[in-house]
C-alpha cells in the first residue's frame, strides 16, 4: 500500500472520532455558555417547552451532574487502594443517568436510540424524570432544590426522606437552588 493510501486512511479513521465532549469555558455564566454552545440551549428550550422544565433548573442540574462534561462517568472504586474494581455507578453523561432509569426513561418515551451523552436526548431525560417528580411528589418544576434530591436520590428515596440524613447532599441540592437562581437571572438579561 503506498504512503498516499495510508495517510488517506489514517485521516479518514481520525475524522470519526468521537464528539466533543468538553465542558463550556465559564460554566459560572449562563449567557456564556449558550453562546459558546448554542446547541445546549436549542436542546433545553425543547425540553422546557416538552416538559415544563425552566432552563435554569436544567442547566444547573447539569452543572452539579456533570459540569457539562457529555461523557462524564463516576471515578473508578479501587480494592486495598490499588485494583480496580468498577466504577461507583453506572452514571453516564451529561445527566449522569442511571443505566435502569436511562432504559425506564427510553422504554416510556419510545426513545430507544437516545444516548446520554448527546445533549438533546439528555435534557429530555431530565424533562422526563423531573416531569414526573412533579406528578408522583407534587414538586415545582422551578423547585431546583427539591428536583435534584429527589434526582439525586430517586422519588422513593425523597418520599422517604432519605435525604434528611445527608448533610452534605442538602448543602449540594441548597448549592444547585443558588446556581439555578443564578443562570435565571443571567437568562434573562441576556435573552
Amino acid at each position: 500500500m503506498n504512503r498516499f493510501l495510508k495517510l488517506c486512511i489514517l485521516m479518514l479513521v481520525a475524522s470519526c472520532g468521537g464528539g466533543n465532549y468538553s465542558a463550556p469555558r465559564n460554566l459560572d455564566n449562563a449567557c456564556g455558555i449558550i453562546r459558546e454552545r448554542p446547541a445546549y440551549f436549542r436542546a433545553m428550550k425543547r425540553t422546557e417547552r416538552r416538559w415544563g422544565i425552566p432552563i435554569a433548573v436544567q442547566m444547573a442540574t447539569i452543572h452539579q451532574e456533570s459540569k457539562f462534561i457529555g461523557d462524564a462517568r463516576t471515578p473508578h472504586q479501587y480494592a486495598l487502594g490499588i485494583i480496580p474494581v468498577g466504577r461507583q455507578s453506572s452514571a453516564y453523561g451529561y445527566s449522569q443517568a442511571l443505566d435502569g432509569t436511562w432504559e425506564e426513561y427510553q422504554q416510556s418515551t419510545g426513545n430507544r436510540r437516545a444516548r446520554r451523552d448527546n445533549i438533546n436526548d439528555a435534557t429530555d431525560f431530565m424533562g422526563w424524570y423531573m416531569d414526573g417528580s412533579t406528578r408522583s411528589l407534587g414538586i415545582a418544576k422551578s423547585d431546583a432544590r427539591s428536583q435534584y434530591l429527589a434526582y439525586h436520590e430517586g422519588r422513593g428515596g425523597f418520599s422517604r426522606g432519605s435525604y434528611r440524613s445527608k448533610g452534605w447532599l442538602v448543602n449540594v441540592a441548597n448549592r444547585v437552588q443558588s446556581r439555578a437562581e443564578m443562570y435565571q437571572t443571567q437568562l434573562y438579561r441576556c435573552r
